[in-house]
């Protein structure tokens, strides 16, 4: 494993554990360079290459890391913690596999993510389905909000 301060092949494995739900193992690693640099890597299985068909018809790899970037980046600031969100990644990532399909639409990675998000904070929900949905005018928010606000009434 390459250090990824100072790309060094050298690095040591320091302890191994399973992530809590079971899905990944978690190494904590130190490089053996001059910084002695701590870091930490996920192993998981990957049950099949996953292809995103873009709205615009072009594909590309699915990359779980940009999934887990768009989640922080919406739940940025929020009372959300890390580990939420990593679990929040998980299940996204097996339900895209358990689809059973090695092309998936961004529109259905889309809306796993709204779905996950409108669960743990209604403020990240909202910030996502701005983007997401591309909202056209203040209006449009107004009906994410009263679609929440009825939903959270009931």
């Amino acid at each position: 494993m390459l250090c990824p301060f100072c790309r060094e092949k050298d690095t040591s494995v320091v302890d191994s554990r399973p992530t809590e739900d079971g899905t990944a193992i978690r190494r904590r690693r130190f490089c053996n360079c001059n910084g002695g640099q701590r870091f930490t890597t996920f192993e998981r299985v990957q049950f099949r290459e996953l292809t995103v068909i873009k709205k615009n018809g072009r594909k590309s790899q699915f990359d779980r890391e940009k999934l887990a970037k768009s989640l922080f980046v919406a739940l940025k600031k929020r009372p959300i913690d890390p580990e939420t969100i990593e679990k929040a990644v998980t299940k996204i990532t097996r339900e895209l596999e358990e689809i059973g399909q090695s092309e998936i639409q961004s529109s259905v990675i889309g809306k796993k993510v709204m779905d996950v998000l409108k669960e743990l904070d209604k403020i990240a929900y909202i910030r996502f389905a701005s983007v997401y949905t591309n909202f056209k005018e203040v209006g449009e928010f107004g009906e994410y909000i009263e679609e929440l606000d009825g939903k959270s009434k009931k």
